[in-house]
């Protein structure tokens, strides 16, 4: 089921999402109604919160449109490791029409749990490492745009403000 996608600045986005302890089948059919909400959007991932739940709880895929899906899903996700940096465009299905760099690790190790409750361990660089980063940032209640220096938030926030009393 395609689910809503709350955006900025709906205050659930700014809340810290609860660990995940017992996986349900409730579960499961979240991780799949975020898999569909995303690949519908379209995009590379969600997290639980972009859908007003605050599980911890994300959903990536960042195949080219053009070969086989290679969805990841994680509960509980956390970078054990992160090295070098990057800086690159990202934007957000919940920060819709607004795009910005930021300075992410180039590399990451995460650590979280799969749908069947298996330890998992992603090593990722790349648009997966930028794509982990940015959905596990949601988990905490952070949004890319908190990431961007002062007068680039600034902008950003006169350009949602302009948007939003049109």
């Amino acid at each position: 089921m395609i689910r809503p996608i709350f955006t900025f600045p709906d205050p659930v986005l700014k809340q810290k999402a609860a660990p995940i302890t017992v996986i349900t089948d409730e579960i499961r059919q979240l991780a799949r109604d975020m898999a569909e909400t995303m690949y519908d959007a379209p995009g590379v991932g969600l997290a639980a919160p972009q859908i007003g739940v605050l599980q911890r709880l994300i959903v990536i895929d960042v195949a080219a449109k053009d070969e086989a899906p290679q969805l990841i899903t994680a509960i509980n996700p956390v970078i054990i490791q992160g090295e070098g940096e990057v800086y690159e465009e990202e934007g957000c299905l919940s920060v819709p029409d607004f795009s910005a760099n930021v300075r992410r690790y180039e590399t990451v190790v995460v650590k979280g749990l799969s749908l069947e409750g298996q330890e998992r361990v992603w090593q990722a660089d790349g648009l997966l490492a930028i794509a982990f980063q940015h959905e596990i940032d949601h988990l905490e209640g952070t949004l890319f745009v908190d990431r961007l220096s002062p007068l680039k938030r600034e902008l950003f926030l006169k350009k949602s403000k302009k948007r939003s009393s049109s």
